[in-house]
């Protein structure tokens, strides 16, 4: 049977057409599951059509009118989408907000997006929001998710979803074609969501997708990533995120695929495992932490297991390498992998949870080719992918049967791409986002003669693969002149098991030198093992034995390096970072101008005369 039939039946040019015309299309089939109390419940397509419909009808009861905003500030949680396909319902623009956003930073998106509507998870924010109400004028309503601990709360301003989903069934019953009208009253031009870049350098910008861009991108990128209602997926990338909520939800919605809400972000290892998806996509960080999670276990493991494995996994770079060559496998090393898998490599991906997955997504950041050889030679595909919150996610797809590590694939054949001649990447078509919200004239910069100026520097080579070199602002120019692409090496130093991140500093510096975040739980195992005293992830930083553990994983990339590329010296950021410090963005990258100007004392140490 073919994986992707039926996923290209909705019909519909929006996206509340499409989603409604899947919930009268498929309304007895699960759309999704969430564990409660330790049991994972599902929810139909009817039950959710349902659910989105009382939340809009709830919206309209209370003045809600055709183009009006509405934020959701919550973890990915089923009641996320219940609320974002219930606005667009009711002909409305939905923006979402990292649940790790402080609450001025509420305050800012309230205010930018012009929000009459904030939906909350629970009390934590609820607090956010309260703390700053004064300051969001164009604020209404406030609606609770998890009403936990507020049984007693009461505030004019303030209702419970389960009195909004009331409400809605309430006014559904007086106005019964009412809800068929607003879904009928956007088109596909209309302004769909929001979504908010990280600003790294700057206040967020609020980025402008349309119905057209959203279902452009879905009736064509899954005939590249076949997916069907046979599937299954994980939901745990924040739901603000256009990864998560194109590639992930609104993928899923079109095509069928099964979402799983996890928990929460703590425990998605024990959920993948206990959901196996056979469609994964994550971003780089989460498939590092697997890799390191097997490398450590591998590391207690029985002299005999260790030789298993590592005999197992050689057999599958060598297969990996012939997939990556384009090359037909030898018959003799074909069944060596068999074996190896049967005896092997089946359990690693148990361990992991990808032993159904028929392949496996990432994107948002630039990964390690040598992790992505490591993932084929376990026996599922990896497939890098492309794109940004402007081109609603994604510009290329590497393609299952020509996969080559250190590109990011193929351009879509339902776009364009080019290279200007200062080497950035340009993009055009239906794909592109509207503009910046409220900003014309970072919009004017951006996109010029309909092309989108997507700031990364890279070429397309000659069999017609995108390579990604860098960010234009992020390209080193050392003392000596020499331009240099810091990303290609902090991904080989974070493929160490004991690296959570990096950043390679030296724009006018004689010489590289690098500010490292350690993976905690992995070094904190190596101190325990060697009896290496610490107290705290501080003092862990600061013993000997971990720096030097640090130093010999750097000086090992060194080797792949030009003399003037090599690290001379690095440090380790001696304090724990979590999505709400400044030096993180939500997805856990290390923000570079932050890390710069917040530990410019650290890196200055490394450039004084010794």
């Amino acid at each position: 049977m073919d994986r992707n039939q039926g996923s290209h039946t909705l019909a519909g040019d929006t996206m509340s057409r499409m989603f409604w015309d899947g919930v009268q299309r498929r309304a007895d089939r699960v759309i999704l599951r969430e564990k409660e109390l330790g049991i994972w419940k599902a929810v139909t397509w009817r039950e959710m059509g349902e659910k989105a419909r009382q939340v809009g009808m709830g919206l309209i009861a209370m003045g809600f009118e055709p183009g009006d905003r509405a934020s959701v500030l919550a973890n990915t949680v089923k009641e996320w989408l219940y609320a974002d396909m219930g606005v667009l319902g009711a002909g409305g623009v939905c923006s979402g907000i990292y649940p790790t956003d402080a609450p001025a930073q509420v305050e800012y998106l309230v205010n930018d997006s012009d929000s009459r509507y904030l939906f909350v998870e629970d009390e934590e924010q609820l607090d956010k929001i309260l703390e700053v109400r004064e300051r969001t004028p164009c604020l209404d309503k406030i609606i609770i998710f998890d009403m936990e601990g507020l049984r007693d709360f009461s505030d004019p301003m303030v209702i419970s979803l389960d009195e909004l989903l009331a409400l809605g069934a309430e006014h559904a019953s007086k106005h019964p074609n009412l809800w068929e009208e607003r879904i009928n009253c956007r088109e596909p031009d209309d302004l769909a969501i929001l979504v908010y870049t990280s600003g790294t350098t700057g206040p967020p910008k609020g980025a402008m997708l349309s119905h057209r861009n959203i279902v452009h991108q879905c009736s064509n990128a899954t005939r590249m990533l076949p997916q069907a209602d046979q599937d299954e997926r994980l939901s745990f990338l924040p739901m603000c995120h256009v990864a998560e909520r194109v590639v992930g939800c609104y993928f899923s919605l079109y095509t069928g695929t099964i979402m799983n809400f996890v928990e929460n972000p703590d425990t998605v290892p024990e959920n993948v495992r206990e959901v196996a998806p056979t469609v994964f996509g994550a971003v780089p960080r989460i498939w590092e932490k697997f890799y390191s999670a097997i490398t450590i276990a591998v590391s207690d493991a029985t002299k005999l297991q260790q030789w298993a494995y590592r005999t197992a996994i050689g057999i599958g770079l060598k297969v990996a390498d012939y997939k990556i060559e384009r090359k037909p496998v030898p018959a003799g090393l074909n069944f060596l992998h068999k074996i190896a898998a049967m005896v092997v490599l089946k359990n690693v991906r148990k361990m992991i949870g990808i032993d159904r997955a028929r392949w496996l997504v990432t994107g948002a950041a630039p990964i390690s080719p040598d992790l992505i050889r490591w993932y084929m030679a376990l026996g599922v595909d990896m497939l890098e992918v492309y794109g940004q919150t402007e081109t609603t996610a994604l510009t290329s797809i590497m393609p299952s049967d020509a996969i080559k590590p250190g590109t990011v694939g193929l351009p879509v054949d339902y776009g364009e791409v080019k290279i200007s001649p200062e080497s950035e990447i340009l993009v055009r078509g239906d794909y592109v986002f509207m503009g910046y919200l409220n900003q014309p004239e970072k919009t004017a910069e951006t996109i010029v003669d309909g092309w989108l100026h997507t700031g990364d520097v890279g070429y397309i080579d000659n069999e017609g693969y995108l390579k990604i070199t860098d960010r234009m602002k992020d390209i080193i120019i050392t003392a000596g002149g020499k331009n240099i692409t810091p990303s290609e090496i902090e991904n080989q130093i974070k493929f160490s098991p004991y690296v959570s991140d990096a950043v390679v500093i030296g724009d006018g510096k004689k010489y590289l030198t690098c500010l490292v975040m350690i993976d905690y739980e992995n070094v904190a195992k190596f101190a325990q093992d060697k009896d290496v005293p610490f107290t705290n992830y501080a003092s862990l930083c600061n013993t000997a034995e971990v720096q030097e553990l640090i130093w010999g994983e750097v000086h090992r990339v060194n080797q792949n390096f030009a003399q003037v590329e090599q690290i001379k010296k690095c440090r380790l950021i001696d304090q724990e970072l979590t999505a709400e410090d400044d030096e993180l963005t939500p997805t856990m990258k290390l923000k570079r101008k932050f890390v710069n100007e917040k530990y410019k004392d650290l890196i200055d140490s490394m450039y004084k005369a010794a």
